[in-house]
């Protein structure tokens, strides 16, 4: 069992540090090559590994290089296991390979030695156990809302350009902006809602981040209802499941399901929207089949037709065009997850 007693804190020089080409995130890129591995094929398969982990985490490995750059350094220490010839990096091999690669092209900052926890002679199931901690256990990760408080301390605190936290954090700026506007709106509308700082719900923040959405926004202003209706319905669960938020464009449009959402919530008003019958092949049709039809329809559909659709972005064919969007971004989103 490895402990903290095992190893030491150093700075290590960059250059007596050896990638281990057996570690199982890039092992499968570099079985092509034969003999002893370049720093150029080590890189290749590390770009490779990162791209892979996009679809999982939305972390990339240009994000995490700009935040080593920004920063002039990492916070978490890589980690090394000394042997009696050579020290392999066993967690941190793209931080490494980032260090090497500002060092040889004369980045300005400090890239010759690197923060390491220093482990000697571990064996194989020691080595797989820091794995295994390192990437399938690890810290856990902020909730949304810490994140989104954090983002706007950065933003209106520290005065932080919006280039310089998405260095830091990672991701998109798009999504950055929408955590924030997302944290602003529920702290100007729905904490002035409860009776102490006891009732706030921070799991109620994801409506929050529904509401930017540009089209329930626009929804909101067309029916004549403002941001502060709508935490008083987040607050009295009307709006519940929290994604039902992205049925509120439908909703707010058509009479009845408007009467039932104040009666009994989205999810009741969503019963009496008018949905066509599902046609009995396509409600058996593979999910493969479904996807390859919507997508030829897509790429065939004519510039008259696109300016049709652009014509009137209120209309059920439209709405029902974004919502599928959305459902489908949300189910990519978790076959993607790593939970």
């Amino acid at each position: 069992m490895v402990t903290e007693s095992d190893f030491t804190y150093q700075r290590l020089p960059v250059s007596e540090l050896k990638l281990d080409r057996r570690n199982p995130r890039i092992a499968q890129w570099l079985e092509m090559y034969e003999g002893e591995i370049t720093s150029e094929q080590m890189s290749l398969a590390l770009g490779a590994a990162a791209g892979e982990d996009n679809r999982a985490t939305g972390t990339t490995f240009h994000s995490l290089r700009e935040s080593i750059r920004t920063n002039g350094g990492i916070i978490h220490p890589i980690i090394v296991n000394s042997t009696s010839n050579e020290y392999v990096v066993i967690e941190g091999n793209t931080r490494t390979l980032i260090f090497q690669e500002f060092g040889r092209r004369g980045e300005p900052g400090d890239w010759d030695t690197i923060p390491t926890l220093l482990y000697s002679d571990l064996d194989q199931t020691s080595v797989d156990a820091i794995r295994l901690q390192a990437h399938l256990v690890g810290p856990r990760e902020w909730d949304p809302y810490s994140k989104a408080k954090y983002l706007h301390l950065l933003r209106n605190s520290q005065h932080l350009l919006w280039g310089q936290i998405v260095d830091f954090c990672g991701g998109r700026e798009s999504e950055a902006r929408n955590l924030v506007a997302a944290y602003e709106d529920m702290e100007e509308n729905y904490r002035p809602l409860l009776d102490d700082d006891e009732a706030f719900d921070a799991s109620r923040f994801s409506a929050f981040v529904e509401l930017q959405r540009s089209r329930v926004q626009s929804t909101l202003l067309e029916t004549g209802y403002t941001k502060a209706d709508f935490a008083s319905w987040v607050k009295d669960r009307l709006i519940y499941p929290l994604n039902t938020v992205r049925l509120l464009p439908r909703i707010l449009r058509d009479a009845r399901s408007t009467q039932i959402f104040f009666e009994s919530g989205a999810s009741e008003a969503q019963k009496v929207l008018d949905m066509p019958s599902p046609d009995a092949a396509l409600q058996d049709a593979p999910f493969d089949a479904l996807a390859n039809e919507v997508s030829r329809r897509v790429l065939t559909l004519s510039y008259g037709e696109l300016q049709r659709l652009r014509s009137d972005l209120g209309t059920d064919e439209v709405l029902a065009l974004t919502e599928a969007r959305d459902n489908l971004n949300q189910l990519c989103t978790d076959i993607a997850s790593s939970d």
